[in-house]
């Protein structure tokens, strides 16, 4: 039986306004190629870097998030390797003194987080032509490496996961996967004994599908290899989408390859004399954190875990529910119904309306649906529609409530005129539940509140069904 280690090393790339070394604006996403650039991102000799402070304020909220240590002394480094997207035949990195060191999400430790300079990108065109996009040069990356200690694919998702969400909390980096904003690199070795295989690299995997996908393939074939008596060679390789399978691309190199030696052009900071860079108010900063968020919903507010995460995933659903929660007229018990109309109904208004459902949403719509909900004024059914027609049109849930009959009917003499009518209607589901399945009085209900448009009382009307099928 093979024991798999894993180590991840994931960047981020960070929202700031400028690159890390010059004063261009920082948007890789940036659709006209080669317009945010000058002579320090393109490269160009005798160009000098400078610092953006920004940057590394960003990293250490990240370090004392994941509890790390930071760095009292640290710097800047030259890594080299040659690439058509490394102009300067060099990265500036950092490889000795990073800012962060340790720290840990869940139980999965982390080795280092430090910062450096995003590369440019390469285009491939269809007719064979390479191009260049320098836009991307020199924005600021967050590189945090963890400990081999991770076994499991699931596990390694878990923790990709949980940290895209302190940073989108942090509001340091989107971390969009699909954007590039963060990439995951996975290194994977596997043994018989307590001793580490050798390594393989996986790079550049731009989701957490992917990742999981890509180490089950590795440790496969790395298993098959062995067991044929082969030798796994330390490489880099890379995931073939099409094929559904990891792919070699060239040799892993060692750190002594890359030839680092501090950046005589950019200065060592000794943080502790750095009044914003002070650790105990960077701390005393930091936003709730998902850590935080969990246990206060389902210690106070008993949200169901599902919804939860649901929330934590949505950031704009999140702030939605937080402005709910703390309008004071706002009810504790209420919370899971809350909970319930954002992860359900509203997902799919959000889909369709996007943003402007955000416009018409507000806390003050929510909390009064949610009042009149559990006021027994309107159904579950009719709590929907009022969503769905301010979602599109604007309205207060009062107004709506009014103008498309959605009040619930709860007279007695009507609901019960409303259950013979049912009753006289569907006489083969009465002889069901005469003969023992009470369980369908439920489709009779269902049938009710059709008839109805939602304007019933539901419990009241299950009371008179079973009162005159008696």
């Amino acid at each position: 039986m093979y024991k798999t280690t894993i180590g991840l090393e994931i960047h981020a790339e960070l929202s700031t306004n400028s690159k890390l070394f010059c004063g261009c604006k920082n948007d890789p996403n940036e659709k006209e190629p080669n317009s945010l650039v000058c002579p320090v991102c393109m490269g160009y000799p005798g160009a000098m870097p400078y610092i953006q402070k920004e940057a590394m304020g960003k990293v250490l909220k990240i370090g004392s998030a994941v509890s790390g240590e930071f760095a009292d002394f640290t710097e800047f480094d030259r890594k080299h390797y040659f690439y058509p997207d490394i102009p300067k035949g060099y990265q500036i990195s950092q490889h000795k003194h990073p800012l962060i060191s340790g720290g840990k999400i869940f139980d999965i430790e982390i080795e280092r987080i430090h910062l450096e300079e995003d590369t440019a990108k390469n285009i491939h065109t269809e007719t064979g032509e390479s191009l260049i996009d320098y836009n991307r040069s020199g924005v600021p990356l967050m590189e945090l490496v963890t400990k081999p200690v991770i076994r499991t694919g699931e596990d390694a998702v878990t923790f990709v996961e949980e940290l895209q969400l302190i940073l989108r909390m942090l509001d340091v980096s989107m971390a969009r996967m699909e954007w590039g904003e963060m990439r995951v690199e996975v290194n994977i070795s596997i043994s018989k004994n307590e001793n580490f295989g050798d390594k393989v690299e996986i790079k550049n995997l731009n989701s957490t599908k992917v990742v999981k996908k890509a180490i089950e393939y590795e440790v496969k074939r790395q298993e098959e290899v062995l067991e044929n008596g082969g030798i796994v060679s330390q490489e880099t390789r890379g995931w073939n989408e099409n094929k559904q399978k990891t792919e070699s691309q060239r040799k892993k190199e060692s750190s002594h390859e890359y030839r680092y030696f501090p950046d005589p052009d950019i200065p060592k900071f000794k943080l502790s004399l750095i009044e914003e860079f002070d650790q105990k108010n960077i701390k005393k900063e930091l936003p709730k954190l998902p850590k935080d968020i969990r246990a206060d919903f389902k210690q106070n507010y008993k949200l169901k875990e599902t919804d939860v995460e649901i929330l934590l995933h949505n950031q704009n659903l999140l702030n939605l529910f937080c402005d709910v929660l703390s309008e004071q007229s706002f009810k504790k018990e209420d919370a899971q119904t809350l909970a319930n109309f954002l992860t359900s109904d509203s997902i799919s208004l959000i889909d369709k309306f996007q943003d402007f459902f955000y416009t018409n949403i507000t806390k003050d719509v929510l909390a009064g649906v949610v009042s009149m909900f559990t006021d027994n004024k309107i159904s579950s059914r009719g709590a929907k529609d009022i969503l769905a027609h301010i979602a599109e049109f604007g309205g207060s849930p009062s107004s709506v409530a009014e103008e498309k009959s959605l009040y619930q009917q709860s007279d007695k003499k009507s609901i019960d005129k409303l259950a013979k009518e049912i009753i006289e209607e569907n006489p083969t589901v009465i002889e069901q539940i005469k003969n023992g399945n009470e369980s369908v009085i439920q489709f009779l209900v269902g049938k009710g509140m059709q008839k109805s448009k939602g304007s019933t009382n539901p419990q009241l009307l299950k009371n008179a069904l079973k009162s005159n099928i008696k």
